[in-house]
């Protein structure tokens, strides 16, 4: 089983805070709690996974901390800024630079090369056009794909599709890598090489959240956090 390295002896810093989040939604004449009072503090360079049952949270955490949608109450805090208050445009520019996504679907553009997919996040940032392509050549080595740079997802493997996938999250530096279920639709060799370049990403020095429904992948960070009925259950170190 991969292990992440722990990092001792470092100040921590934290990167994400959510403190008394909840997320409402109305269920008749009353309300349904998807979340209830979360109070989470992820530090910078942390593993952390997120699991639990089918209906515990996990979902709707995750777009939370992703800025994908707003919460009912409470505030979240991305270093140190507070977010609840920003409009839409504000916090899709957040996503574009601070957060990297990677999907169980993929989501890459049918009939796009894989470098083409890997620059979209560029189109909008401050980066020069002309420097797009070789940024995103230089993603795709990070992730053992340099042979593969103008093949459509339709000539890669799932696998591949998904190490095409973390090359555009890589592309903006985020600060935080989210990654929803990055193996659910994967063979387990192609799920371990995912891990595997994951984990090189964590020792480099990045943020990973990984959410899942998966006790074995789960127990790969440093820290699992346990969601059940919309609250957290249990946090423990891996």
């Amino acid at each position: 089983m991969i292990k992440s390295s722990s990092k001792k002896g470092k100040a921590k810093t934290p990167v994400l805070k959510l403190e008394k989040v909840s997320k409402t939604y109305r269920n008749g004449n009353g309300l349904f709690y998807a979340l209830k009072d979360i109070n989470l503090t992820i530090n910078k360079g942390e593993f952390v996974s997120i699991t639990g049952a089918s209906g515990s949270g996990k979902s709707t955490l995750m777009h939370l901390i992703g800025l994908l949608d707003t919460a009912s109450s409470g505030q979240i805090f991305l270093e140190g800024n507070d977010t609840s208050s920003l409009q839409e445009n504000q916090l899709a520019h957040l996503r574009n630079q601070k957060i990297g996504f990677v999907f169980q679907q993929f989501n890459l553009l049918a009939k796009t090369s894989s470098v083409e997919n890997v620059t979209l996040p560029l189109l909008y940032s401050d980066i020069a056009p002309k420097n797009h392509q070789n940024l995103a050549v230089n993603m795709l080595a990070k992730v053992n794909l340099s042979d593969k740079l103008k093949n459509t997802p339709a000539q890669l493997s799932g696998g591949e599709q998904q190490r095409v996938a973390i090359a555009r999250a890589l592309i903006n530096s985020p600060k935080i890598i989210l990654a929803d279920e990055p193996t659910g639709n994967l063979d387990s060799k192609s799920g371990t090489e995912i891990m595997k370049i994951l984990q090189n990403l964590h020792t480099e020095g990045n943020t990973i959240i990984i959410v899942t429904h998966d006790l074995t992948l789960a127990k790969i960070a440093q820290k699992m956090i346990v969601l059940k009925d919309g609250k957290i259950l249990k946090e423990q170190v891996c």
